[in-house]
């Protein structure tokens, strides 16, 4: 077996089918093409897919090019080996819409841990500071601000 440093390992496997994880999240599959010294890559017949939950869909993107740089995760396909069918496909309106939903409850998500955090006003509308100051907020607060204040009790028992 021939070792070869850096980009180089990369020419064995060119006209095979690869994933390639990017930095911004998104998953491309494709036949690696062509390799550089700075680690692009091009892809042919490339699709982005996208997973939610239990759920996959497909997007066609063709001719694709990858700066190195961007590339988290390289892996061969093995075309051969069957793969278990434990995600469904759907279209790629489907797929579209469940990521909406999936991204706007994350960020709901995130602006309750900001609140609960301390960072109140951070960015938020008045409608969404109402609703979060409301009892969402308290509680989280209230929850939170047992976790940090030790139990007096528990440390005079202790002693």
């Amino acid at each position: 077996m021939n070792y070869m440093p850096g980009t180089a390992s990369l020419i064995d496997d060119i006209d095979k089918k690869h994933l390639v994880l990017l930095r911004d999240g998104r998953t491309l599959i494709g036949f690696l093409r062509s390799i550089d010294q700075f680690a692009n890559l091009v892809f042919h017949q490339t699709v982005e897919r996208i997973h939610v939950g239990k759920k996959f869909g497909d997007i066609p993107r063709g001719i694709f090019i990858v700066r190195g740089e961007n590339v988290v995760l390289l892996g061969e396909i093995d075309v051969d080996k069957l793969c278990d069918n434990v995600l469904q496909q759907v279209s790629i309106e489907e797929i579209l819409e469940e990521q909406r939903l999936q991204q706007q409850a994350k960020q709901k998500t995130e602006k309750a841990k900001k609140i609960a955090s301390g960072h109140q006003n951070s960015d938020l509308t008045l409608d969404e500071e109402f609703y979060f100051n409301d009892s969402t907020a308290q509680d989280i607060m209230l929850t939170w601000d047992q976790a940090l204040i030790p139990n007096t009790e528990d440390e005079n028992m202790a002693i």
